[in-house]
């Protein structure tokens, strides 16, 4: 029987119809297709972010999506964190990731933030890298197109043909994490779609 603590588990991403189809956006694509599943509908929370309470895969989980912006995500994160009373391990970051080919997911446990701006700030507001993140690939930008322009554009038309499967299979190892554990969770996800 799962413990009933909660998870946290946070999308990445920045607040507004602007920005809703970008590849730096796909944390919050991800925890959209989470809400559904669990039922629920975003609502504001005094913490700077949209939460929905529910439960998936038989745990209860809390999803959020801060409104600040990306390099800005750590305060609502931690404010989060100290409302629900979820500990670092019980953190699951969902977020974009250049250095993995498009359609592609890691999972893991801590490590750098490789230049992500919102990782950064979640880990110097929570004090520790020790968190889980799934890292859903997005690929690097085409010749010498700067990193920071590439992740504020909307996925190309080719990319958004398999994108509702792509966020599908982020939000099944959420699910994964939660049930299996970091190591089952790897083996499954870590093959090529």
């Amino acid at each position: 029987m799962p413990s009933d603590d909660p998870w946290l588990v946070v999308g990445l991403g920045n607040p507004g119809p602007d920005y809703a189809g970008n590849r730096h956006n796909a944390g919050f694509m991800v925890l959209d297709v989470l809400a559904a599943t669990a039922g629920g509908r975003f609502k504001s929370h005094r913490a700077r972010a949209d939460v929905v309470e529910g439960r998936l895969a038989g745990h209860r989980v809390v999803l959020a999506k801060p409104k600040s912006y990306m390099n800005e995500s750590g305060g609502p994160v931690r404010a989060l964190c100290d409302f629900y009373k979820v500990p670092l391990d019980r953190v699951i970051v969902v977020h974009d990731e250049l250095d993995i080919p498009y359609g592609t997911l890691r999972l893991k446990r801590g490590g750098g933030d490789n230049g992500h701006n919102g990782l950064r700030s979640i880990t110097k507001s929570l004090g520790g890298r020790d968190y889980l993140r799934v890292r859903f690939g997005i690929g690097r930008p085409p010749g010498r197109m700067d990193a920071a322009a590439f992740v504020l554009r909307d996925f190309s038309a080719t990319e958004r043909k398999e994108l509702d499967l792509n966020t599908d299979r982020a939000a099944d190892a959420v699910e994964a994490l939660l049930t299996e554990g970091l190591d089952r969770a790897q083996n499954t996800f870590h093959t090529e779609p």
